[in-house]
């Protein structure tokens, strides 16, 4: 408690509760002030909660300010000083469409910066749209491609799938009449000006406090496994609670869900990829370091064990240190501590502990500081980019040399399918706001753009939402509307009043909108086009009206578009792309475990399989949009999360495994036996697994065991064996595994099965409430993995 005692708290509490209720009631009713004193304080007091707040609404109101201002002095000084309004036009819409519009994550400079790389997209889409604007169907072709290429960015990460509702506006605004190729200079510096003064605003206007950023968890993360080596070091060789809790916590603020979005390293850029290689390696080593064995009862570890786990310790905190200062000089991957970890770790894998009971421990050890080193170099290529390259493990590491086109064209022709929910969203949106432009054009729809403006803002990933979404949004828009047919009716053509009410209106609108929700910014937005468009043209109280019609036009196209691509979202799909993953997992554990078996043949490749690592990354797109959808489930939830985190597990051990076995083991028939047994029944607990996250998309079984030759145990009495992980079956977890005289690759292997084992544990925990799974004729899952490798991308995707 931060040095405080328990009884102080309660203290305090108490007369707070008791004899403070006066100064409690002072508090809630302050004695009234008066003067310029009093005004100044109280200006003061709210400027620094604009300023340095970190709640919705003090961030929403720092927006606000920056987006009023850029759009106001392009918009004003265009229309009143120059006299030019297409370009003021331009000018307002463009700081709009990429402030509020637009959902860019991050701070104010991380948003400036994206705008920076959005400049001369937003030209070419409003040279396009001018263009295209002489006939409907050009500009509905033009909408559909445009449409689908700007909504497929979004596999590139958070920010380029919040830029592109703005940059879709800008060739919305364009694309419709009048045909005015003439006017495409004033639209082009209208536009330039308005995103010029956005991205000063966002740098330099009101900064928003800064957040830690992923690498900075990261480097936490690192400290806090080093401080768990420290620990292990000293007897009684085991982390108490309290550490391990800590690791714990640590391990867990590198999960996506609990990262701001803007700081995710998503991307498919080197730094992006590797820095997200390093959290899933911090994670890794975190668990590896709770979960070590204890030595033996009445024991001490070795001194060459002893030595690893300081070696680890050093490499942890040269890696945190790089973390932390992202210095440019040598990395982690090159440091001194790195280096001695090499070595420490290749004279302990040629040390085999005498006891078989040891060995198992020695296995873990080693499984320990390969994810210190695999951590480290993540690191180094993280803060260091391409320089960081060196001797590098290009099998781990595949991205350390590729250009970054060739890693977007990886990323974008990995999604590029049907089963991909960037791909599903990219069509959903352009189909819509290809229906709503041919509506737009054919019925000659005054102010049509904004029915598209409608089908952009208000279509979800799922029907469900899209529909509850549409609602509420033509109640605000209803409001609005009637508020502002009676302002216009009222005001007239008095431009000047429309002039004064402009700046307060986009202030309150859009510091509301974020925070109240859809219907309130529907309310404001409309309040703020109706006084924009009353300055640029004559406008009666219809022009409200004709809003709320597009409006409308535009919600009931989003909602059929929304009933007929995809309406469950990223519901159905993530239960189909985890069962792909597991199966392919079924059958790499089945592989990798024949494989290192004596007598087995040759070795297969050490890279990663490109078909679990296919199925991974389009599983956790599934589960990143699934997290943001409005999911009304009943009873208990499947474990998604484990289920993910099995698949990264099995691409690591395998990996693992694999390199262990080519350093040559001594033929020994009965732990090579033990070992096919072991990975044939993980197998097909991964199989059954996938069973029940399948999503069936016809009449057709749905998993069943990897090879029927194999596979032990029989059936339940319904037909179908359902896996329960951790029981002692055929094939299964056996505790004489600890104690049986074996090679050290036998306790390598059995350290990875286990592991699988518990994330097998948990997921049918999970779903343990359901009945029993049909089993399908033997065979069938090594023809999936088959498949999976011939549809996977050029390379593998992380």
């Amino acid at each position: 408690m931060d040095g405080t005692d328990g009884r102080d708290a309660a203290a305090e509490a108490e007369a707070t509760e008791g004899g403070g209720r006066a100064t409690r009631s002072r508090r809630r009713y302050p004695a009234p002030t008066s003067g310029p004193a009093s005004a100044r304080s109280r200006a003061a007091a709210a400027i620094a909660l604009l300023r340095d707040g970190t709640g919705p609404v003090p961030a929403a109101a720092r927006r606000s300010v920056r987006v009023t201002l850029a759009a106001c002095i392009g918009f004003y000084g265009f229309l009143h000083l120059l006299d030019r309004p297409t370009a003021a036009t331009y000018a307002l819409f463009a700081a709009v469409a990429l402030a509020a519009l637009a959902r860019i994550p991050g701070t104010g400079r991380q948003r400036s910066a994206e705008l920076v790389s959005a400049l001369p997209v937003a030209c070419a889409l409003v040279t396009v749209g001018t263009l295209l604007a002489v006939r409907t169907w050009t500009a509905v072709a033009g909408m559909l491609l445009i449409g689908f290429c700007l909504a497929f960015g979004a596999a590139g990460g958070p920010r380029p799938a919040g830029t592109a509702p703005g940059l879709q506006l800008l060739y919305i605004l364009p694309c419709f009449p009048p045909y005015a190729p003439g006017e495409l200079g004033e639209r082009l510096l209208g536009t330039l000006t308005g995103l010029v003064l956005l991205i000063l605003a966002e740098a330099f206007v009101l900064p928003d406090p800064r957040v830690p950023s992923y690498r900075d968890r990261a480097a936490e993360a690192v400290r806090a496994a080093a401080r768990c080596a420290a620990v292990l070091r000293e007897p009684p060789y085991a982390l108490p609670t309290a550490v391990s809790a800590h690791a714990a916590a640590s391990a867990q603020a590198l999960r996506p869900s609990s990262v701001p979005e803007a700081e995710r390293p998503a991307g498919p850029g080197v730094r992006e990829r590797a820095l997200a290689h390093t959290g899933l390696a911090a994670r890794t080593l975190l668990s590896r370091l709770r979960a070590l064995p204890a030595p033996r009862p009445g024991t001490r570890p070795e001194a060459a064990e002893l030595r690893l786990t300081r070696s680890v310790e050093r490499a942890a905190r040269e890696t945190a240190a790089l973390l932390a200062a992202g210095r440019t000089g040598e990395g982690a991957g090159g440091g001194e501590a790195a280096r001695t970890l090499l070595r420490v770790r290749a004279e302990s894998a040629d040390h085999v502990p005498c006891a078989p009971a040891d060995r198992r421990r020695h296995a873990a050890l080693l499984e320990v500081a390969d994810a210190a080193l695999v951590l480290g170099t993540a690191a180094d290529i993280a803060v260091r980019g391409r320089g960081a390259v060196g001797d590098t493990d290009f099998g781990r590491f595949w991205y350390a040399r590729t250009g970054t086109l060739r890693l977007w064209w990886i990323r974008l022709v990995g999604n590029a399918g049907p089963r991909s929910v960037h791909f599903q969203n990219a069509v959903r949106i352009s189909l819509a706001l290809g229906v709503a432009r041919v509506v737009a054009g054919l019925d000659s729809l005054p102010h049509g753009f904004w029915a598209m403006l409608a089908v952009l803002s208000l279509t979800r990933t799922t029907a469900v939402q899209t529909r509850s979404t549409v609602r509420t949004a033509l109640i605000g828009t209803c409001m609005g509307a009637l508020a502002a047919g009676s302002v216009l009716a009222l005001a007239g053509e008095a431009s000047t009043l429309y002039a004064y009410l402009l700046p307060p209106l986009m202030l309150v609108a859009f510091t509301v909108g974020p925070v109240r929700g859809v219907g309130w910014a529907q309310a404001m937005f409309t309040l703020v086009v109706a006084v924009v468009f009353a300055q640029l043209a004559p406008a009666t109280w219809q022009l409200a009206e004709v809003r709320f019609l597009d409006v409308l036009i535009g919600s009931v196209i989003g909602i059929v578009c929304g009933l007929f691509a995809w309406p469950r979202g990223a519901h159905d799909e993530l239960g189909r792309a985890v069962a792909r993953l597991l199966r392919a997992a079924a059958a790499d554990v089945a592989a990798t475990t024949k494989a290192v078996s004596s007598g087995a043949g040759p070795l297969p490749d050490r890279d990663d399989d490109p078909g679990v690592q296919h199925a991974l990354a389009l599983a956790e797109t599934a589960y990143a949009q699934y997290q943001g959808e409005a999911q009304r489930a009943a009873g208990p939830t499947p474990d998604w999360q484990g289920a993910l985190m099995s698949g990264h597990h099995v691409l690591w051990g395998a990996r693992r495994v694999l390199t262990a076995a080519a350093d040559g083991s001594p033929p020994d028939p009965r732990a090579d036996a033990r070992l096919r047994a072991y990975g044939a029944w993980v197998a097909e607990g991964f199989a059954l697994a996938a069973a029940r996250f399948d999503v069936p998309e016809g009449p057709r079984a749905a998993a069943g065991p990897v090879d029927g030759s194999v596979v032990a145990g029989g059936a339940d009495g319904e037909g179908g064996r359902v896996f329960r992980g951790g029981g002692a079956g055929a094939g299964g977890p056996q505790a004489s595994d600890s104690d049986l005289d074996a090679p050290p690759l036998f306790f390598t292997t059995t350290t990875w099965l286990d592991s699988l084992t518990v994330d097998l544990t948990r997921m049918a925990a999970a779903h343990a409430v359901e009945g029993p799974v049909p089993r399908a004729a033997p065979g069938s899952a090594p023809g999936h993995r088959a498949r999976s490798r011939g549809s996977a991308p050029p390379g593998p995707d992380a």
